[in-house]
């Protein structure tokens, strides 16, 4: 079960994996980014700080030629969260059709030249969407963190292999979502 007031308060954070995510702009590797973003009490914060580090070791050319060498033609890195479960299935037609209700239910339009699974799109959902005191949000938020979840781990399978910065990105990423779920209590028998 999601906690939706701490998915909620970690808002700033998916703006953060938003930015981090989508095509390289330097405004996004400005120091304040990362500080308006993340504080040292954060848990992903460790892996947030080797991303950071990492990237500052690069020019920005090179910033730009890895994002495209890595999620533009890598099928195994794909920013595409329903591709490597469905490929191009029908399946995955159905499941982008559901995520992009999903976001038209919470107000935001999706661009038309993006698919909904689209990683950076999806944390920009989170980040841009009022959900508290929604009734349908439980079972939306639901969905919407289990694509990324499944979609995720592959994700970060296949940068761990290339030994990509992405990497810590993704870890502070799936950190962040289990911090926002709820165990629940096991009932005694």
């Amino acid at each position: 079960m999601i906690d939706l007031k701490k998915l909620y308060e970690e808002k700033q954070a998916f703006g953060f994996f938003a930015n981090q995510l989508s095509y390289p702009d330097k405004l996004h590797f400005h120091p304040s980014v990362l500080e308006e973003s993340f504080d040292s009490s954060h848990l992903a914060y460790e892996y947030i700080k080797q991303y950071w580090a990492l990237m500052h070791a690069y020019s920005f050319d090179e910033i730009q030629e890895m994002y495209t060498a890595t999620f533009d033609f890598q099928k195994e890195t794909t920013l595409f969260m329903t591709y490597v479960k469905y490929e191009d299935a029908k399946e995955r037609g159905q499941m982008l059709a559901k995520l992009k209700v999903l976001y038209e239910m919470f107000g935001l339009d999706m661009p038309d030249h993006e698919l909904s699974d689209f990683l950076p799109l999806m944390c920009e959902f989170i980040y841009a969407a009022e959900w508290i005191g929604d009734e349908r949000a439980p079972q939306s938020f639901g969905m919407l963190l289990a694509v990324i979840e499944d979609g995720s781990y592959h994700l970060l399978k296949g940068l761990e292999k290339h030994n990509s910065p992405y990497t810590h990105l993704i870890k502070a990423m799936r950190e962040t979502f289990k911090s926002c779920i709820r165990q629940e209590a096991k009932a005694n028998d």
